[in-house]
């Protein structure tokens, strides 16, 4: 079955079919992406579908997708990923317990509530033999809402998918990662990490913090518009020492037109630099927290690398600023490691778009 994997993303809607090659090798046969305006998608979830629904059939349209089968992503904030180990059984019977094993620790009711589990390993202990695992809850009414609007545009969801295992599919199980690694993938507004052992999800913590946050403190700490928030994050670099502030740096604006230089006036200003010490500070050592958590309970399994994805994860500076404060090496992830282009497809707009369409990407995975 051709399926096409659908990101809507807080900024656009974001799509990518492929078709399998030789030797299993898998070819990008079409992607294309629709910007949203703000408002239209809030963390995850469709707001406005009177907006959503044509961005969504003018997507397949301009795009030129041959299949009306999709499968979506959810990993927002509300979104929990939490360890589990259950006695050993049938999965079909572990799943149908989840709700007894669920009791007393959601924020939210069950019955409100989807939920799963990914088993990964078994062990034995006093009470017999055991399962572990990960178990997936995500708010129901979210998830149900964005399938109900994707059918309203005359698509049809045949799976969805936790956002952060789709990543680590893409990024670190077909790239063919051994060892323990950690994939920190910074989206507009949540920050989502999976630490996997040779390919494997073992660990996955979201984070409600993304590239957005900077945006909005600068919009708000400076009084500006949203736009020029936006031109001025892109001009910033995190210094290595960002714990002075002196680690916080402005770059050069590559446009010396009027206007562009009108738009990054308050570059200058003393709170920017403040701003932006306190804000990366605060997601960065979110990060830290996260991985030093998991080195704490699994202390015969380190994190040795970090790689990185997502749209947030472009501004200067943040990688060598995540190592400096973690002291391990950080890279920037490859989508396309183990992926090619079609004949008769361009990769310019991809490339452009640095990581923008990985979710995309390892969304269609799913079914292959």
């Amino acid at each position: 079955m051709s399926v096409v994997g659908l990101d809507i993303g807080t900024t656009a809607l974001r799509a990518v079919e492929l078709v399998e090659g030789k030797k299993k090798r898998m070819s990008i046969a079409r992607y294309h992406e629709i910007r949203l305006p703000q408002g239209a998608v809030s963390r995850g979830e469709v707001s406005q579908p009177e907006i959503v629904g044509p961005a969504l059939k003018k997507l397949w349209t301009e795009g030129g997708f041959k299949s009306k089968n999709v499968v979506l992503g959810t990993g927002n904030y509300r979104t929990l990923v939490r360890d589990l180990s259950v006695p050993k059984a049938p999965l079909s019977q572990i799943k149908e317990s989840l709700p007894f094993h669920m009791q007393g620790s959601l924020q939210i009711p069950i019955e409100n509530s989807l939920y799963d589990f990914y088993p990964i390993s078994e062990s034995l202990s006093e009470n017999g033999q055991m399962v572990n695992g990960l178990l997936i809850t995500s708010e129901k009414q979210a998830v149900l809402n964005n399938i109900h609007n994707v059918e309203l545009s005359g698509l049809y969801p045949v799976e969805v998918d936790l956002i952060p295992f789709a990543l680590s599919r893409l990024l670190v199980s077909r790239a063919h990662i051994v060892g323990t690694v950690a994939l920190v993938e910074v989206g507009a507004n949540t920050t989502s990490i999976v630490v996997a052992m040779n390919g494997v999800p073992n660990f996955v913590r979201i984070i409600p913090a993304g590239g957005d946050d900077l945006t909005d403190a600068l919009r708000l700490g400076l009084d500006i518009e949203g736009y020029k928030a936006d031109v001025l994050k892109h001009t910033l670099r995190i210094g290595t020492d960002i714990a002075n502030k002196e680690g916080a740096m402005s770059m050069t604006p590559e446009c010396t037109c009027a206007k562009c230089q009108a738009d990054l006036a308050t570059i200058d200003d003393p709170r920017v630099q403040e701003i932006l010490r306190t804000v990366s500070m605060d997601l960065l050592g979110s990060i830290r927290n996260t991985i030093n958590y998991f080195n704490n309970v699994r202390p015969d399994e380190h994190v040795s690398e970090i790689l990185l994805s997502g749209g947030g994860t472009q501004l200067a500076g943040f990688a060598e600023a995540l190592s400096e404060i973690i002291q391990l090496p950080v890279s920037i992830a490859d989508p396309l490691s183990s992926i090619a282009f079609g004949r008769r497809v361009s990769s310019d707009k991809w490339l452009a778009g640095g990581a923008n369409f990985s979710v995309a990407l390892g969304l269609a995975l799913r079914e292959f």
